[in-house]
């Protein structure tokens, strides 16, 4: 029998959405002896908007000028505690094993949050994480580069501006005074979020 990630992924939104989840990602790596199942996995869009409300809320004037102080935008909360992890692994578990999902005996499952680096996929994560600090690199060079870092300002259903003002460039080749620049999606080979703490 052959893996299919597409239905490994499937089955595992199933057991997610079970437990008020989403799955971010799903990698299997590594050579035959040592394979490894990861799932990536995050509270879902009502879930996380009901982490945010507290500190939205907060009880004391002082607690509210911290949190507007130090924003955190709901949507790079993933909310995942170990418990959720452990819980959707063990259920995730019994149904790859019962229906026979992954050939053979011999491989690891392990279940995380996708991080605050986390992976963007496509225009749904672009729109969703606009404002945010981005490196990405393209398949083919953008005015001379394929490594580009800075804020996500603007998304269309064909491409993303960045604003290189909000981070410094690395290279030599990236000292042209630019301000922005617009990458189509469809040249991105991978992209990640920047951290803000």
């Amino acid at each position: 029998m052959a893996l299919s990630l597409d239905q490994i992924r499937t089955t595992a939104q199933r057991v997610a959405a079970s437990h008020g989840l989403d799955v971010v990602e799903v990698e299997y790596v590594g050579a035959a002896k040592d394979r490894t199942l990861r799932i990536f996995i995050e509270k879902n869009a009502e879930v996380r908007a009901r982490l945010v409300a507290p500190a939205e809320s907060a009880a004391t004037p002082e607690a509210a000028q911290e949190a507007h102080a130090h924003p955190i935008h709901r949507e790079h909360l993933s909310g995942i505690t170990h418990d959720d992890c452990q819980d959707f692994s063990r259920d995730f578990g019994t149904v790859l094993d019962v229906e026979e999902l992954v050939p053979g005996d011999d491989y690891t499952l392990e279940v995380s949050s996708p991080g605050l680096d986390r992976k963007l996929h496509g225009l749904s994560d672009f729109r969703r994480f606009s404002g945010s600090l981005v490196k990405l690199q393209t398949f083919e060079p953008v005015a001379g580069n394929r490594h580009w870092q800075g804020r996500l300002t603007q998304v269309s259903d064909r491409a993303i501006t960045l604003d290189l003002s909000a981070l410094k460039q690395k290279g030599k080749s990236k000292k042209v005074n630019q301000e922005t620049a617009e990458i189509e999606i469809s040249n991105v080979e991978k992209a990640n979020l920047i951290p803000e703490i």
